[in-house]
């Protein structure tokens, strides 16, 4: 098996890889690329590299994921999340790959009382959460695909949430968090071994995957400085007052992100909880500080 990962320098793609070797790949069946290997948005230059790899299976990570940036960058973001999507399809069909490609939870508006499943009807607010969703309506032209809406996701290989708090920590003694978006912070090493999974399977089809169990911002941020030993305090707010203190203007974001696994317990297995993968996550945090 050959496997193709583009979006490698994010925090998906670099564990993907991770996982891979991990399973006894070798680094000759593994292509892990980034922009400078291959601009998506160039059909020609895709349909050449896919070609002659050959891949089996290809997972789609590159994406454009400046959320905000995306509002006025609307015809860049679509460049990169749709047109870019539709030429790694194009060259997915052509050596008959499986593809794996990650969605996301904004392609809701955020505004069902329960649980999003696969089956209910997109409504995204954003320019990435309409052109994500749109790249899900690419995908959905190779048979042999699978769509996983992901969502709050953290890895070694990058910026995040948690980064970011534990760098406020520092120097703050108290912080504003918004406290009325609720959803499921996932690790990317949790993440990537259920792709792996997904990957040697024919069960595709659109899958939400995230860790288990929900929280607000303001509660993962509660978690990350208990279990870090920060003494910081969180204020919780709501996105209104939160823009209004910050004076910042933001993209959409869904209230609700709460999506529904059971499909995926159905055909695979449920990820671990949130917080057990804050935990790991803290512990890989820190030999990355001791290795530094």
């Amino acid at each position: 098996m050959k496997y193709l990962i583009t979006g490698y320098k994010g925090q998906l793609g670099y564990d993907i890889k991770r996982e891979l070797l991990k399973r006894g790949v070798s680094e000759e069946d593994i292509l892990a690329i980034d922009k400078e290997e291959m601009d998506i948005t160039d059909s020609r230059e895709v349909s050449k590299i896919v070609n002659d790899f050959k891949p089996n299976v290809i997972f789609h990570c590159a994406a454009w994921t400046a959320v905000d940036k995306a509002e006025d960058m609307s015809d860049a973001c679509y460049n990169v999340n749709v047109v870019g999507t539709k030429n790694i399809v194009d060259a997915s069909l052509k050596v008959g790959a499986t593809i794996i490609y990650m969605s996301t939870d904004y392609v809701f508006d955020g505004t069902k009382d329960g649980l999003y499943t696969e089956e209910d009807i997109v409504n995204p607010k954003s320019v990435y959460g309409r052109t994500k969703f749109l790249g899900e309506e690419e995908i959905r032209r190779n048979p042999k695909h699978f769509i996983t809406r992901i969502s709050w996701v953290f890895g070694i290989n990058g910026h995040n949430f948690i980064r970011t708090m534990l760098k406020l920590a520092e120097n703050h003694q108290e912080l504003n968090v918004v406290d009325d978006q609720v959803g499921s912070p996932t690790y990317t090493v949790d993440l990537a071994k259920i792709l792996v999974d997904m990957a040697l399977t024919d069960k595709y089809g659109t899958y939400n995957v995230t860790n288990s169990d929900y929280c607000s911002w303001a509660e993962f941020a509660e978690y990350i400085f208990k279990s870090n030993n920060k003494l910081v305090k969180v204020n919780k707010v709501t996105t209104e007052e939160y823009l209004e203190t910050t004076g910042t203007k933001q993209a959409y974001r869904p209230r609700n992100s709460r999506l529904d696994k059971s499909k995926l317990e159905e055909n695979f297995e449920l990820l671990p909880t949130w917080k057990d993968a804050v935990n790991r996550y803290n512990i890989e945090l820190q030999k990355e500080k001791n290795n530094a």
